[in-house]
């Protein structure tokens, strides 16, 4: 299994953040280490249109065997066709089809090799087609409202029935959290989506989920990992 991690140079929320320096190394390294200790993982792939990530990846053993072009390198950038690019050129320089593939973002550097394997053990045992890594969402959704022009409150139908309900008699639901997807190739080409009515999730905890988009979840990540080395 190939894994591919998408990093661009770009950042608005953090600038910098995919090389930030977190717990003594780049934001990028927890995942390449994650990944290149993970069994079952053959390459570990950085796209980037960056030369400085290219330059850190390669340092700490990811390959990067080509700079991701500006076209595929913005704000508004299809994941799909930033994935799609990537398998296309590793497809061309081996000679092999890759039917499937992992996707690792960066942003999530709690998400360890053991979480990884788990994830591949989930994904062949019941054979499916696409894994999503998800946890449980925070907030039930009967609690989400619209708020009109005039600051007017507006239930948006989510489950309404429940919306005054205590959180702990509401459905319990789940969100993607960023952390691993193992896609399929001819799904993604043909139907730009990574589901399908045989994919699975692989639950992970709230820790585990950590998404850095802002300073702020920043700063979590760094506390939650300074506490895990020092178990």
């Amino acid at each position: 299994m190939i894994a591919l991690i998408p990093a661009r140079g770009g950042s608005k929320g953090l600038p910098g953040k995919n090389i930030k320096n977190l717990c003594g190394k780049p934001l990028i390294a927890h995942t390449i280490g994650a990944a290149l200790n993970a069994s079952g993982i053959d390459r570990v792939v950085v796209t980037t249109d960056s030369e400085k990530i290219a330059e850190i990846a390669k340092q700490y053993g990811a390959e990067v065997p080509f700079l991701r072009p500006e076209e595929l390198a913005g704000d508004t950038s299809s994941a799909v066709d930033v994935y799609l690019h990537a398998v296309d050129f590793l497809q061309k320089e081996s000679g092999q089809e890759i039917q499937k593939f992992m996707v690792l973002l960066p942003t999530a550097p709690l998400r360890g090799s053991e979480n990884i394997e788990q994830a591949l053990k989930e994904f062949y045992e019941k054979k499916a087609e696409t894994l999503i890594s998800m946890k449980e969402a925070e907030t039930p959704i009967s609690w989400y409202y619209g708020v009109n022009e005039e600051g007017r409150v507006k239930n948006l139908g989510f489950d309404g029935q429940n919306a005054v309900k205590n959180r702990q008699v509401n459905n319990v639901y789940y969100i993607p959290n960023g952390a691993i997807y193992i896609l399929d190739t001819r799904l993604l080409r043909e139907k730009r989506t990574y589901y399908s009515d045989n994919t699975v999730a692989y639950l992970m905890s709230q820790e585990e989920s950590v998404d850095i988009d802002c300073a702020l979840d920043f700063k979590i990540a760094e506390l939650l990992l300074s506490q895990k080395e020092k178990l």
